[in-house]
């Protein structure tokens, strides 16, 4: 039962939970005076080569609906187990008949607090397959010639790649929405809706043929012989919402004539403004259509856009080019007129997309600002993809899209359908969710008073996730009175029980309990610091600042992260008052101000040379990603590579950058290899062709940065430069300033950066001094 112990050394392990205190504090009065909150980052779904699946239905408490885990009590001989949530005594069915203390279940093995259970689905008595997935492909036509070609090509590709069973559907639009018929394959036969008409979900079903009076299909529908179910309700051939969404294998040739055939939108552009483009009326309409779908069949809308919405609802400019698409100085000082009515546009669409259960994925490949700031709650709300690139023939784009659709071990493991219930024991209270979910307003006695993210609820809907999907969860400690002397069995547990509908098809249920211990309010700080994770505690930090920038108004991040640090410094630190040289920091918190100066100067704080569309797409994959890369987001690594020793590990300082050394900079968006001037002499003059070294030299880092691209997605951007070139700016803006024009006569064998900004070691003699002044 030393999960504490187990999450700490093997990070998330088969669990996929760490937490920023492994040792919690009893009372909610010690709980405030910890500065870091409580709380817990989640992998739902996260692979592990010891997870168990099972073929049988879990055991529940009758009381909480707990499932049976390694926590709790069991009685051999009475057969019955105790719920360690609600302490109720349960009797375990006759199917365990043969347990032992020699002969567990695998449910109740210490080793597995992750398992997951697999059952069938039934439906009229029998068992039926699900339905298939289905991607309904949405595309913008109003771009240069050379920018479509791109996005057909990779769409191409895509449907290409697809399983045979899978759905497809496909819409383009530009001033107005084409929903082609795929089904009818005499000639190109397609629906058009006004793009500057705001249309419903039963308007769209109504023009499509698919409306209440020519009779919905909503399930699907079985052979006599007892195969495999229709992925759709077909009432006849060619009737229905198969018109519109056939099988990768029957649409494909169809689909593949219809983009070759396909131009840019030919609507009439005035001099001086912007072309008319309907994204939000498009996506109502793909919306609408995949309402006629089933519900247990997983849908992702898949958007490639091209530049920003500017005819009808979810528009973020206005047509004339002298108007500029907002920016984050507009945002503050509300000179926005677009945004609020995009925002609460893509706010319901995202509602409707929930409550359908399918997904929206975005592709924006623009030197423009397209909204995806706007779109950004329904993008979260449905757990979908999002990706920013400068074209749809650039790398970022054309390999992250081709990720989505691959298989074996470099896939992204897509389900669906995915539903999150938290169950925790006595006096801990759930706060809400920060992530790619939405609340399901499930209430309970654990539900806390206090709202972050998703709250006031005890679950929380995921219609789509993968298997790096991460989740913050904030917890509450309710116990405001001095507890009882702790005995030695003083843990508290949480479970987080994932249903979720696998990319085969499976419908599964992963249950995760976790354990930790509570720690006396008569202890000292030690128990209490040994079981802090600061890489997680500075991850959850960047992601309650996010959340709070966009929530609060006025809200100064920096002051803010300023005042945090300097309490916890102050809180845990060793040091005598008024004394800045005596102060000391515990091992277990030495890198947490490092995180937070690198955090202060990051994109997730600093919004300066940063539009709200690039902000909205960092904070969105700063909140979906793991711990490991959420927090080289914050805090880059840099690798130096040289002749004179092995590839390790620089600081991430001006002072790392040498003539005769390779760096090689992860960034988590972008990959920087930068040679020094005696390398890229070295490379310009081919020495690479005659000396192997050089050439071994040359070709480490790129291997290296291959093995980091291929195993990210989006696909980060490579940066490859030399010192002194203009690109090296990717390298220079990451790097702490310890040497600038102000004190180059102390770095005189160092580069330079021309920057006002504090040194971390500045940063950290006036953290020192705040803390410890009385």
């Amino acid at each position: 039962m030393a999960a504490p112990e187990v999450a700490q050394t093997e990070a998330e392990g088969i669990e996929g939970v760490r937490m920023t205190w492994n040792n919690w504090p009893r009372t909610k009065v010690e709980a405030a005076k910890c500065v870091i909150p409580s709380a817990a980052s989640i992998q739902p779904i996260r692979p592990h080569m010891d997870l168990q699946i099972l073929p049988y239905e879990p055991l529940r408490c009758r009381t909480c609906s707990a499932v049976l885990s390694p926590y709790c009590r069991v009685d051999f001989i009475a057969r019955i187990w105790i719920c360690p949530f609600c302490f109720q005594r349960n009797q375990f069915p006759p199917h365990y008949a043969s347990m032992s203390e020699t002969n567990l279940p695998a449910e109740l093995y210490p080793s597995f607090p992750s398992i997951e259970y697999t059952t069938p689905s039934y439906q009229n008595g029998q068992t039926f397959s699900p339905c298939s997935t289905i991607y309904l492909f949405v595309l913008d036509t109003c771009m240069i010639e050379e920018e479509l070609e791109f996005a057909k090509s990779a769409l191409k590709r895509a449907i290409g790649m697809l399983p045979e069973t899978a759905m497809v559907g496909f819409i383009s639009y530009g001033t107005q929405v084409q929903v082609h018929e795929l089904g009818f394959t005499e000639i190109s036969k397609v629906y058009v809706f006004r793009g500057s008409k705001d249309i419903t979900k039963d308007q769209v079903l109504e023009q499509l043929g698919l409306g209440s009076s020519v009779g919905k299909r909503t399930g699907p529908t079985f052979q006599k012989d007892g195969g495999s179910p229709s992925p759709l309700a077909v009432a006849g051939a060619k009737i229905g919402i198969n018109r519109f969404l056939l099988p990768a294998s029957e649409c494909e040739y169809a689909l593949n004539l219809l983009l070759d055939e396909l131009g840019t939108d030919q609507w009439p552009v005035a001099p001086g403004n912007r072309t008319s483009r309907c994204t939000g009326v498009a996506l109502s309409v793909a919306a609408g259509l995949l309402g006629a779908s089933t519900v247990e069949s997983g849908a992702h809308i898949v958007l490639l856009v091209g530049g920003p919405c500017t005819e009808g609802p979810g528009s973020i400019v206005s047509k004339d080019l002298s108007d500029p698409v907002r920016s984050h100085k507009d945002l503050d000082k509300d000179a926005a007129p677009f945004f609020k009515k995009a925002v609460h546009f893509y706010d319901e669409l995202g509602k409707q997309l929930v409550s359908q259960c399918h997904v929206l994925d975005v592709f924006a490949s623009a030197v423009d600002q397209v909204g995806i700031a706007e779109m950004k709650v329904a993008i979260e709300k449905t757990g979908g993809l999002v990706v920013l690139s400068e074209s749809f023939g650039h790398s970022v784009f054309k390999d992250s899209f081709r990720r989505i659709f691959e298989g074996g071990e470099h896939s992204l493991g897509l389900s669906f359908n995915g539903t999150l219930e938290i169950i925790c024991s006595k006096d801990i209270k759930v706060q809400g969710i920060i992530g790619h979910c939405t609340s399901l307003e499930k209430k309970g006695p654990a539900v806390s008073s206090t709202v972050i993210g998703q709250g006031n609820t005890m679950a929380w809907k995921m219609c789509g996730l993968d298997k790096s999907t991460c989740l913050t969860v904030f917890f509450d400690v309710s116990s405001s009175e001095k507890s009882e002397p702790l005995g030695p069995n003083s843990q508290l547990y949480i479970q987080f029980l994932t249903s979720y509908q696998s990319s085969d098809g499976q419908k599964r249920l992963r249950v995760t309990t976790v354990t930790r211990k509570w720690v006396d309010n008569t202890s000292r700080n030690e128990d209490l610091v040994q079981g802090f994770d600061q890489e997680v505690a500075a991850v959850v930090i960047a992601r309650l600042a996010s959340y709070k920038m966009e929530t609060e108004e006025g809200f100064d991040a920096s002051r803010w992260l300023d005042r945090n640090l300097i309490r916890l410094c102050s809180r845990f630190g060793d040091y005598r008052k008024d004394d800045p040289a005596s102060f000391t920091l515990n091992p277990c918190f030495s890198f947490f101000p490092q995180f937070m100066f690198n955090l202060r100067r990051s994109q997730f704080v600093q919004v300066f040379n940063n539009s709200p569309d690039e902000t909205a797409y960092f904070r969105i994959l700063l909140n979906r990603e793991s711990i490991s890369n959420a927090a080289v987001m914050i805090q880059p690594s840099l690798i130096s590579y040289a002749f004179s020793s092995l590839p390790a590990p620089a600081l991430l300082d001006v002072t790392s950058i040498a003539p005769d050394r390779i760096l090689l900079l992860d960034s988590y968006f972008s990959i920087v290899i930068f040679h020094g001037t005696t390398i890229a002499h070295w490379r310009n003059e081919g020495y690479q062709r005659e000396n192997q070294g050089v050439a071994l030299l040359l070709q480490a880092p790129q291997d290296d940065a291959r093995l980091i691209i291929r195993d990210r997605f989006p696909v980060p951007r490579l940066v490859v430069c030399d010192q002194h070139g203009s690109q090296a700016r990717f390298l220079l803006a990451k790097l702490n300033p310890s040497a600038t024009y102000n004190n180059t006569h102390e770095n005189a064998a160092s580069d330079v950066i021309f920057t006002d900004d504090v040194s971390l070691q500045v940063f950290i003699d006036h953290l020192q001094r705040l803390a410890v002044s009385s």
